[in-house]
């Protein structure tokens, strides 16, 4: 059993493997008061006025106690972390790691515009981890990237894939979740989706280039060849069923 979970990790992409083990490092660490999550959630006075930078990074690595709704996550984070970079990013590290640096950066700033504007300041304001949040990220784009495959929730009832971001929802809506989490997720994945992938085929330009420094730290990423701009939304050919959970 241990070699079997040794070897299931090894075999996980690099982006996929790291931010896993920081996530749960991270999280383990908190709930054995090793690290104790005041000095790692989103404050952006103690980001400015004390230069607490680290703050910005760790936020998107605690996901607070370790219970079922932890497991669910890390399982969430495992899977589609690792979908993406196997095959949407495959030979596209560098590409991968800016897009999940994109939707932090995008998730930040709707917490700190959020956290200004009246009526809403409140809300914003109880946002202090975006961990979850960039989890669903990952979830959207890969329902965006993969709209035909078929699911299925808890054997109750099937769908496709595309609307696997909103079946979630829903459930977080029934077990009495915050909803902001998830919807801060889907406008950061959709804010990608739509400048990589939609916005290149209305255009014929791309707004979102992978800086050269990020790829300078993955010189072994290779060259692929870009999809047909219909290839996405061609449906494939019939595909096994996959569960959502």
């Amino acid at each position: 059993m241990a070699q079997a979970v040794e070897e299931w990790y090894k075999q996980m992409p690099i982006i996929t493997r790291s931010y896993l083990t920081a996530a749960v490092v991270t999280t383990v660490g908190c709930s054995l008061e090793i690290i104790s999550p005041y000095h790692l959630y989103l404050n952006p006075k103690l980001v400015v006025q004390h230069y607490e930078i680290w703050r910005l990074i760790t936020n998107f690595l605690y996901f607070r106690k370790m219970d079922l709704d932890f497991l669910f996550h890390m399982f969430f984070l495992a899977r589609y972390c690792k979908l993406l970079e196997e095959n949407s990013f495959r030979g596209r590290t560098a590409d991968f790691l800016f897009m999940l640096l994109f939707g932090a950066t995008v998730l930040t700033a709707i917490v700190l515009l959020g956290g200004i504007i009246p009526y809403l300041s409140e809300t914003f304001a109880k946002i202090l981890f975006l961990s979850n949040s960039l989890t669903f990220m990952m979830v959207y784009v890969w329902s965006k990237h993969n709209p035909y495959i078929h699911m299925s929730f808890l054997g109750l009832f099937t769908f496709t894939a595309a609307y696997l971001p909103w079946v979630l929802l829903g459930f977080s809506i029934l077990v009495g979740s915050s909803t902001w989490v998830d919807l801060l997720g889907m406008i950061a994945g959709h804010a990608y989706y739509f400048l990589e992938d939609v916005y290149p085929r209305m255009t014929g330009r791309r707004p979102l280039k992978t800086p050269g420094f990020i790829k300078a730290l993955f010189p072994e990423d290779n060259v692929v060849v870009a999809p047909a701009a219909n290839a996405r939304f061609a449906p494939p050919p019939p595909q096994p069923q996959e569960g959502a959970f």
